[in-house]
C-alpha cells in the first residue's frame, strides 16, 4: 500500500479547500465530500489510503464513516479533524480505530506531519513486520523500530515466540525489556491465556516463596486461608521473571525443580501442583559474572537461557531516537488534552546527541515532562530538560588512587544526590536493582 487516494470529508468548504491547496503538491488523487453520507457513498465506489473527515456533520458523522469503514474491513487509515473543545470524542475516535485527529484550527506543517507517519505506517505494512512497530497512541507499550539492530530483534522475536522455549532479556535498565516480553507473549500461542508478571526485586525475601508457590492455611503465622502462587495463576500462559537476578540463593534450587518439572507444591502443602507455563526472565545485571561469583546458579541460568535476546542501549540505535520522541510526543499530547506539537530541527538534533543513560524510560519520563511543562506548539532545544540527571563521567583523575569500593560507593552517593534522593530513579541509572542499591547502603552507613 502506498499513499495515493485521499478523501476529505467536512461540512466547510474553506476546510475543504484549505486541506485540496495543501496536498495539492503531492499530486495525491483527492475526493471532495460536504457530509458523511456524500463520503460513504464515495467509500463504497473507491478505495481510499486516507480518509480526513470532521466529525460532526450532517446527515452522516466522522464516526459513522469510521464504523462503516471498520465494518467493511477496509484498510483506509482515518484521520478526524475537531475542535480543541471536542478532543474528547477525538480520543474515543482513536479508541474505536482512527489513525490520528487534527485540533482546529491547524497548520500546513501539522498536515504534513501527520502525512508522513501515515507514508511510514503504509510503508511498515508493506515490509510486513509482524509487530507492527507504527507510532500507536493507545498504549505505552510499542516498539519502534528502525534501526537495523532492532529491525533484527523484531524479526527474531517473531521467530521464538511461536516456540515454548524460555526466554532469557538482557539489557541495560530502561531499554524496554518488559516491553519485548509483552510482545513474545502476545505473538505466540499463548496470548489469550495468562501472563503473569513478578518484579522479583520487589518481593522481599521472607514472601517470596509464598509468592511464587503459593501456601496452604496454617503454613506460617498469619496464612489464615489457602493462597495461590503466581506460578498457579499463570497456569497454561506465561510469566515474566523481571529481574530475575534478585531471586535468593536459597530459593533458587526450588525454582529449578519447578521450571525443569513443571510441579511444585505450595508452602506448607505435600500434594504436587502440575502447571505448563512459559518461562520469560530479565536482567539489567551481568548474569555471566553473577554465577561466576556463585551469587546465580549456573543451572538455573541454562535453565532460563534457551533463547537469548539482549536489548541495545538506546545510544546505539540512534534511528530510533526521533521516532520513539516522536511517538511520547503524540501520546502525552493526547493523555494531557493538549494540542499535538512538533519538534523543532534543533530540539531534534539535541535529542540526538544526548547519551540516554536512563535508556526509553528516560526518553519519555523527559517528553512528557516537556508537554506537561511547556505550552509552546513548537518544541525547541531550550524546552528539553536533558541534563538534570546525567552524572560526570570523566573520573580518571579524580579516582586516581581511590580502591573500587570507594569508587563504587562515591559514585552511588553523587548519583542520588544528583536526583535528590530519589533510590528509585538512582537505580534505574546505575542499572542495579533498589535492593541492591539498598543494600549498598546499609554497608555504606555501617
Amino acid at each position: 500500500m502506498t499513499l495515493r487516494n485521499i478523501l476529505i470529508a467536512d461540512d466547510e468548504p474553506l476546510i475543504r479547500n484549505f486541506l485540496k491547496d495543501a496536498l495539492k503538491k503531492h499530486n495525491f488523487n483527492i475526493e471532495l465530500a460536504k457530509n458523511g453520507q456524500e463520503a460513504i457513498d464515495l467509500i463504497n465506489k473507491h478505495f481510499f489510503d486516507l480518509i480526513i473527515t470532521d466529525i460532526k456533520m450532517p446527515k452522516k458523522s466522522g464516526l459513522d464513516i469510521l464504523k462503516f469503514v471498520k465494518n467493511e474491513k477496509l484498510k483506509s487509515l482515518v484521520i478526524f479533524m475537531t475542535a480543541f473543545a471536542s478532543v474528547e470524542n477525538a480520543v474515543e475516535a482513536m479508541r474505536l480505530g482512527a489513525f490520528n485527529y487534527l485540533i482546529k484550527p491547524f497548520s500546513f506543517d501539522a498536515i504534513e506531519s501527520l502525512l508522513n507517519k501515515a507514508k511510514e505506517h503504509l510503508a511498515l505494512v508493506n515490509e510486513n513486520i509482524s509487530l507492527k512497530n507504527q507510532i500507536a497512541i493507545s498504549t505505552k507499550q510499542t516498539v519502534i523500530a528502525k534501526s537495523p539492530s532492532m529491525q533484527k530483534l523484531l524479526l527474531d522475536i517473531e521467530k521464538i515466540a511461536k516456540s515454548n522455549a524460555s526466554v532469557f532479556i538482557t539489557g541495560e535498565s530502561g531499554t524496554g525489556k518488559e516491553v519485548i516480553a509483552q510482545a513474545i507473549h502476545n505473538l505466540s500461542q499463548r496470548n489469550s491465556l495468562p501472563f503473569i508478571k513478578v518484579n522479583c526485586a520487589a518481593i522481599p525475601d521472607t514472601l517470596i516463596e509464598s509468592e511464587f508457590f503459593g501456601h496452604e492455611k496454617g503454613s506460617f503465622t498469619g496464612a489464615d486461608m489457602k493462597k495461590l502462587g503466581r506460578f498457579e495463576l499463570a497456569d497454561k500462559g506465561s510469566i515474566l521473571l523481571d529481574e530475575v537476578s534478585e531471586i535468593p540463593i536459597l530459593l533458587q534450587p526450588k525454582l529449578l525443580r519447578a521450571i525443569q518439572e513443571q510441579e511444585f507444591e505450595r508452602v506448607g502443602g505435600i500434594h504436587p501442583v502440575r502447571v505448563d507455563i512459559r518461562f520469560i526472565s530479565t536482567t539489567n545485571r551481568n548474569i555471566q559474572e553473577m554465577t561466576s561469583l556463585q551469587h546465580f546458579r549456573k543451572d538455573l541460568f541454562y535453565r532460563l537461557n534457551v533463547m537469548p535476546i539482549n536489548i541495545p542501549a538506546l545510544r546505539e540505535r540512534k534511528e530510533d531516537i526521533i521516532a520513539l520522541a516522536e511517538h511520547f510526543l503524540e501520546l502525552f499530547c493526547i493523555e494531557n488534552h493538549k494540542p499535538l506539537k512538533t519538534f523543532s530541527s534543533t530540539a531534534k538534533e539535541k535529542l540526538l546527541n544526548y547519551p540516554w543513560p536512563g535508556n526509553v524510560r528516560e526518553l519519555a519520563n523527559i517528553i512528557e515532562r516537556t508537554v506537561v511543562m511547556d505550552l509552546a506548539q513548537e518544541i525547541k532545544a531550550s524546552h528539553l530538560y536533558l541534563d538534570y540527571c546525567i552524572i560526570e563521567t570523566n573520573h580518571s583523575s579524580k579516582y586516581q588512587g581511590k580502591t573500587l569500593f570507594e569508587i563504587e560507593k562515591q559514585t552511588i552517593l553523587q548519583t542520588l544526590k544528583a536526583n535528590n534522593n530519589n533510590k528509585t530513579k538512582a537505580a534505574k541509572i546505575l542499572g542495579v536493582s533498589i535492593r541492591t542499591l539498598r543494600n549498598k547502603m546499609k554497608i555504606y552507613n555501617s
